[in-house]
């Protein structure tokens, strides 16, 4: 079958379209002929050798997709030709991903879904819905009628976030270093864009001057105490993404934290994902309340390259997807 190739860690030529054998599906894993995927950064980073030391090489990367069964025990509960959706728990990773018109990856991190939809749509929604749709439940416990800030809202699971908490109820604040981007978050229903300088916590302040209920915080540590200054006291700061690269504060210590204000992180799997809520996600696209961002369908594996290119450069507003056209 054709598939990308990391074979060793470099620049965009590192990327090699090849044939490789169809995998065979091991006991308790399902086969999925692969429709779409969304590029992600930590599939950049990977191809950069900048990844955790679990990935190995070479290795076909892809931490998400979408598709069909193609094999399945009947252990599994799934059929040939159900539409499926899988993300994550070690796929491209440590084991060979979605850059490929096949894959097979464990049967619990498969979820089921019916739709209408295009793939290229429900290409780009995997990973980056899990993941704010797990900040949003998991992470933060976000209620209607509370008050959500976004730190790094552009980036995409920062506009999943803003429309999924607004379609539960919320009032979202949501930041970007660009001017210019202030009216793409309000496409997708930010009430209060803000521009962060590095510091946002007056600004917050002066529009909710006790502080917002909950943060969801995307840009990482270098800006976390920040964060930490505009939650309200026994609100919540969750910890999701290090989008400017920061893991981690030196010489940290507990009474960084503001007093009462309530600090987790986030950073979860498939099954975080219901497929019931993931069918409800689908439903509320259909329906046109939710407008997931997608910012190109690139079509072919061939056009992998230039997808990563897009994601490195950061210029354009929304998930790149990969269409494998029949």
């Amino acid at each position: 079958m054709p598939a990308v190739v990391v074979t060793g860690t470099g620049g965009l030529d590192a990327l090699r379209l090849a044939r490789v054998p169809l995998p065979e599906p091991q006991p308790g894993w399902v086969r999925i002929r692969v429709k779409a995927f969304g590029v992600n950064e930590s599939e950049v980073l990977t191809r950069k050798g900048e990844s955790d030391p679990e990935v190995t090489y070479p290795r076909i990367p892809g931490i998400e997709c979408v598709g069909v069964v193609d094999q399945a025990g009947e252990e599994s509960g799934l059929r040939p030709g159900q539409q499926v959706a899988t993300m994550m728990g070690g796929m491209g990773r440590t084991f060979d991903g979605s850059y490929a018109h096949y894959v097979t990856v464990p049967a619990g991190q498969v979820i089921p879904f019916e739709t209408n939809l295009p793939w290229g749509v429900v290409g780009a929604l995997p990973e980056m819905f899990q993941t704010a749709y797990g900040s949003l439940t998991t992470g933060l416990d976000l209620r209607a009628g509370q008050t959500l800030l976004i730190r790094g809202g552009t980036s995409t699971v920062g506009l999943s976030a803003a429309a999924l908490a607004k379609d539960l109820g919320a009032t979202v604040v949501s930041t970007t270093r660009s001017p210019e981007r202030a009216d793409e978050l309000r496409a997708v229903g930010v009430d209060h864009p803000l521009v962060d300088t590095g510091t946002i916590a007056d600004q917050v302040r002066d529009l909710m001057p006790d502080g917002v209920d909950t943060a969801l915080e995307l840009v990482g540590c270098s800006v976390l105490t920040d964060t930490l200054r505009t939650v309200r006291r026994h609100g919540t700061v969750c910890f999701t993404g290090a989008l400017a690269g920061q893991w981690t504060i030196p010489d940290f210590t507990p009474f960084m934290i503001p007093s009462g204000v309530r600090l987790t992180a986030y950073g979860g799997q498939a099954s975080d994902l219901p497929a019931e809520v993931f069918q409800q996600q689908l439903q509320a696209i259909a329906d046109g309340r939710l407008k997931p961002p997608v910012a190109k369908v690139h079509h072919g594996l061939e056009q992998v390259r230039a997808a990563q290119a897009d994601v490195e450069a950061g210029t354009t507003v929304g998930k790149h997807v990969v269409l494998l056209d029949d």
